[in-house]
């Protein structure tokens, strides 16, 4: 394995989940109090999501010392829909995280679905938006409060085709792990990310997402939400999806600051006596992404698969690469034979 060291110049001061700024993440535990939400044949949802959220922020802690994690609820308490994003925006998140539990007529359903807001498809889930809007006509004078909008109508949905999310993309990239985790990881069946009119998700300014952590209305699944062990694995499943939706996030800005970097005159790139780096290459390279890792790994370490594979150090983190080439096409190629083996890896440019 050869060491790459000093790539992107200037990238070692820069890390975002790592840098002096403070990385903030709001947990959202959805309904409380007076509001218990879905209920099943021996819970509640409030207390699902609270018990999930706690759990979260908790790992959250643990492996990421330096995020700084907000809840808009730590107890059984109601809190008002605007409240909750007001206390993400207040805070200038940079992730919202609003945790829910689903409900049927049916007890068949079952599944988890990660929700984003957005028109496209608001039609096919108006119903489950609806269901989690209605929560504001539990406040007082809520018509004043959410400017004459009604959850139960139609026509009061209209507002939200007209809006523009300025973080969809990035929503849906997180939206993307978390389903990625709990299908790939804990084996929950997909329902898959979709779209829909949340209030809560309208309201925040920063990437925000709904997640439904399976059907209370489903005996067999509400035995297994109401799990200590099941909270800890979804909670783990929440947090690896963090940990690589921040890894995608940091990297699409080094590559930005590698491309104003090299528009700066007179920048020296930093050396060492190590094995050739990637950089001294003589073209821009793409490459497939596979992990991230705050320590050395070894050739031979499971995360690799048995890849021979090169690596980038920025700031604390070992970023590992295989399958470099100047043809992006071949690069694509190989990214697709390794999606069986890495199913989050994805392809970057790195110019010398």
């Amino acid at each position: 394995m050869r060491r790459i060291i000093g790539t992107i110049l200037l990238l070692a001061a820069f890390l975002p989940m790592m840098a002096a700024t403070t990385y903030t993440v709001v947990l959202d535990p959805g309904h409380g109090g007076k509001d218990p939400g879905a209920v099943g044949k021996f819970s509640q949802e409030k207390d699902l999501n609270l018990s999930l959220a706690l759990e979260v922020g908790k790992q959250l802690h643990e492996q990421y010392p330096e995020v700084k994690v907000i809840y808009t609820r730590e107890t059984d308490v109601f809190i008002p829909l605007q409240q909750r994003a007001d206390i993400a925006n207040k805070a200038n998140a940079d992730l919202f995280i609003s945790i829910h539990t689903n409900s049927a007529e049916s007890k068949v359903p079952s599944g988890v679905e990660t929700f984003i807001l957005g028109a496209d498809k608001m039609e096919k889930n108006l119903d489950v938006a609806m269901r989690e809007n209605a929560v504001m006509k539990l406040e007082a004078d809520y018509k004043t409060t959410y400017q004459g909008f009604d959850p139960n109508s139609i026509d009061s949905y209209i507002m939200f085709e007209l809006m523009q999310n300025s973080y969809m993309d990035q929503s849906l990239q997180f939206a993307t792990q978390v389903q990625n985790h709990f299908v790939g990881h804990l084996n929950r069946e997909d329902r898959g990310v979709r779209q829909a009119a949340f209030w809560v998700l309208l309201k925040t300014a920063c990437p925000s997402i709904l997640f439904e952590m399976g059907f209370i209305s489903n005996p067999e699944e509400e035995r297994f939400l109401n799990k200590p062990a099941s909270m800890t694995q979804m909670a783990q499943a929440i947090v690896s999806a963090f940990g690589d939706y921040t890894h995608k996030k940091e990297l699409k800005e080094d590559v930005r600051k590698t491309e104003q970097a090299k528009e700066e005159p007179n920048n020296e790139r930093p050396t060492t006596n190590d094995s050739p780096r990637l950089d001294h290459r003589p073209t821009t390279l793409y490459a497939v992404q596979i992990c991230a890792s705050r320590t050395l790994l070894d050739p031979k370490d499971p995360k690799l698969q048995g890849q021979k594979c090169e690596y980038i150090q920025v700031g604390e983190w070992y970023k590992y690469y295989t399958a470099a080439d100047k043809d992006r096409k071949k690069v694509d190629a190989s990214r697709k034979k390794l999606l069986k083996l890495f199913p989050d890896c994805w392809v970057v440019r790195i110019d010398n």
